[in-house]
């Protein structure tokens, strides 16, 4: 019960971002359940693979190509998806923070209303 909220919120916090920043574009609610289905198994899949494989350039940067990877993996899954638009790196990379912020506050709601 607790994936399915947490993937209904992750689709409307897609949508918020999309809102709140026009590099973003979502077609419709259900376009944003399927990217934020793509957007989590890249997150699973692909991500620790790029971490691994960049980890010299990641500790050259402090951590701060966490950030490039984590624009990459919201780009490509506008790449795969119709529905979901990104315009370019730039707005993938504003994009994704917006996303990861808003996952945040997603999170610590739910974990305050699991401790209640």
């Amino acid at each position: 019960m607790r994936l399915l909220i947490k993937w209904l919120l992750s689709a409307l916090a897609l949508l918020l971002v999309a809102y709140i920043y026009n590099g973003v574009e979502v077609d419709s609610f259900t376009n944003a359940l399927i990217a934020a289905a793509v957007i989590g198994l890249l997150n699973m899949i692909v991500r620790p693979v790029l971490v691994v494989l960049t980890l010299p350039v990641t500790i050259v940067t402090l951590g701060l190509f966490l950030f490039v990877i984590n624009a990459l993996m919201f780009w490509s899954a506008s790449g795969l998806l119709p529905g979901f638009h990104v315009t370019g790196f730039w707005a993938a990379l504003i994009g994704s923070l917006l996303y990861s912020l808003i996952g945040v506050v997603i999170e610590s709601a739910l974990g305050a209303l699991r401790r209640s």
